[in-house]
């Protein structure tokens, strides 16, 4: 692997990372968007078990004046009746008013759901594109890399043979240089030696 590919496929990691980051994210929230909604169930509970605890308190308060004052008792089941129908009447709408809530929150959790599961796949169609083209600029930058290189070791290469025959036309040159200097060197002991036999 060259440096080259190494840092195109670093580049791929850091994005697929951040991708996956940001997917996990999305169903972290979308986890605790249903998280929330099962939650009401529990919290309508405890808010009816608070109501019923508040009536039969109420009951009690009422047993204690009936039973302190004589002559009440009629009043005093008026009274409860009143209370066990505003009770009833309240459990209703809070029953209603936290299944109305249930259903909104639902219908949202679940609008919510499709728009992210499609904007998912777009987002995953979108990097398949990004990647795609990732893999063709690494393959034209890898490709010229290559190209250069190629260029590069058949100039070397030239360079080489083109050294190696100025070296040679060199020392051709340097030897015919000797020889005719050798030659002259002959021709002229050779003059010189007829000029001594003449002086004589």
């Amino acid at each position: 692997m060259t440096p080259i590919t190494t840092a195109f496929e670093l580049q791929r990691t850091t994005f697929e990372h951040g991708r996956q980051m940001f997917e996990r994210s999305i169903k972290l929230h979308q986890n605790m968007n249903w998280a929330l909604i099962e939650n009401i169930d529990n919290q309508e509970e405890a808010q009816r078990q608070s109501v019923e605890l508040s009536r039969k308190a109420l009951y009690t308060y009422l047993d204690t004046v009936e039973s302190a004052v004589p002559g009440l008792a009629s009043s005093v089941e008026e009274i409860r009746t009143t209370v066990d129908e505003q009770y009833d009447t309240l459990l209703e709408t809070h029953a209603e008013s936290f299944e109305t809530a249930q259903e909104e929150m639902e219908n949202g959790a679940e609008t919510y759901d499709k728009v992210i599961e499609e904007y998912l796949e777009m987002l995953a169609a979108q990097t398949e594109i990004l990647l795609t083209a990732h893999e063709d600029i690494e393959t034209q930058t890898t490709d010229a890399f290559e190209q250069v290189g190629g260029q590069m070791e058949e100039l070397q290469a030239e360079m080489e043979t083109q050294t190696e025959q100025f070296q040679q036309r060199f020392q051709e040159q340097a030897e015919q240089f000797h020889e005719r200097f050798e030659k002259q060197a002959k021709q002229f002991e050779s003059l010189q030696s007829s000029n001594e036999s003449g002086a004589a």
